[in-house]
């Protein structure tokens, strides 16, 4: 795994960003940037497992929130690969790495800083996608 950092300025509030982050709707879109059809299935909670999964190709993750301040931070730790929209186990490719989302906010400007492990296989994909996936997160939230 590689860890690989992305930082981005949103003009408005931390909130604003947050929900942006993880309102179902805005999630699905900015998501699909990264895999298309991504959604996320579970509730937002410290110590709750959710699953991340593309819609096209039934593949996923599942992840334990192992930190949750709202509107501030949330650290996900992988825990298992997953096929088949998430009921079967798959080869592992992102066990064991973590992902995590800071928010910083000072006089209106929010700071999104996204910290993510990735296997060395797919560094330069997320090195493309990702920009790109938090260029539409600030157009969601500045709207």
């Amino acid at each position: 795994m590689k860890e690989l950092q992305f930082s981005i300025e949103i003009n408005g509030a931390k909130v604003k960003v947050w929900n942006t982050l993880w309102n179902d709707k805005t999630f699905r879109d900015w998501a699909n940037f990264i895999d298309e059809g991504t959604y996320m299935d579970g509730e937002m909670a410290e110590g709750k497992d959710v699953q991340f999964i593309s819609s096209v190709n039934g593949y996923g993750v599942t992840s334990r929130i192992e930190k949750l301040v709202p509107f501030e931070t949330v650290l996900f730790s992988h825990m298992s690969d997953t096929k088949e929209s998430g009921t079967q186990v798959r080869e592992d490719e992102w066990t064991g790495g973590t992902e995590s989302y800071y928010l910083s906010e000072t006089d209106g400007v929010t700071t999104l800083t996204v910290k993510m492990d990735v296997p060395i296989e797919m560094e330069e994909i997320f090195n493309d996608r990702v920009p790109m996936a938090l260029v539409r997160i600030r157009a969601l939230s500045e709207a």
